[in-house]
């Protein structure tokens, strides 16, 4: 199956990402989110990432307008009812995503792929709210999404194998490098991560060392070009929570705790970059 339309649902900072590079690929894309100011300011990010392509010179300002032309702007779901594909790119909470992917298997075509960008929720469940659960399956992407090459492929309990493959050729054709995953809580990436995350918190609520030293030791012994805290930060602690504790549900395993130190932080506010303090404080 060729993908030739595509909606991405959800126009945050990895909705418009998703939605950028199928754009630039050549496909047209649907870019939906709940309010009109949302996917307006989605469409600006893009603009704004395209326009810094023009002017390293990498892009020629007639290319940013192709592209820029291929993305409809959309409020209304029903826009669904014509596209190849679906990613979702919503909050990750599994309520919310059930009831969009309830609502997608009615409007989207019968041939459509419904894929879920989520970092950790189980594919399986997700697709058991409609009646395609074949046609289900994860595309994760990695932020920022136009730069990271890896989309982990995460195939649900009854994810059929042409779909994995189409959407396998699909991560090609975004020059992106597919990696098959299994339905499993946090996948690979989040799995390996998160605990990682997690033990460096452990390590400044234990008073072993400052957020500094624990991201310098990463950065110059372990050869990481950024920090677990300043990561932990930039990922927003709360998603590093609700992961954690994702995990820590999933597997029932008290290894994935999530230290007492970064529920304290998500009940302050203390979020990360996006909130202007946590391990850090932020202009």
């Amino acid at each position: 199956m060729d993908i030739n339309k595509v909606m991405v649902i959800g126009a945050g900072q990895m909705g418009s990402g998703i939605a950028q590079v199928h754009a630039m690929a050549g496909m047209k894309v649907v870019l939906h989110d709940l309010k009109e100011e949302f996917v307006q300011r989605g469409l600006a990010q893009m603009t704004k990432n395209l326009s810094r392509q023009v002017e390293k010179g990498r892009m020629r300002e007639a290319e940013k307008t192709e592209i820029l032309d291929r993305i409809q702007l959309s409020t209304d779901l029903t826009h669904a009812s014509d596209v190849d594909i679906v990613i979702e790119a919503a909050v990750e909470n599994m309520r919310i995503k059930s009831e969009l992917f309830a609502k997608l298997d009615q409007i989207a075509p019968a041939h459509a792929i419904l894929a879920t960008n989520t970092s950790s929720l189980p594919i399986t469940e997700i697709a058991a709210a409609t009646n395609r659960p074949e046609k289900v399956i994860g595309m994760h992407f990695m932020n920022p999404v136009p730069v990271m090459k890896l989309v982990e492929v995460i195939r649900g309990l009854a994810t059929a194998d042409e779909v994995y493959e189409v959407v396998e050729a699909l991560s090609r054709k975004l020059q992106k490098i597919p990696v098959e995953v299994n339905d499993f809580p946090g996948f690979v990436s989040n799995r390996i991560l998160m605990p990682m995350i997690n033990e460096a918190i452990f390590t400044v609520y234990e008073g072993v060392a400052t957020p500094e030293a624990v991201d310098e030791v990463m950065k110059l012994g372990m050869n990481h070009p950024m920090g677990p805290l300043t990561l932990a930060d930039f990922i927003g602690l709360d998603t590093c929570l609700y992961i954690m504790e994702t995990l820590h549900e999933g597997f029932g395993d008290d290894k994935y705790r999530p230290c007492p130190l970064l529920r304290k932080y998500v009940k302050a506010g203390w979020l990360g970059k996006k909130s202007g303090r946590g391990f850090y404080q932020y202009e």
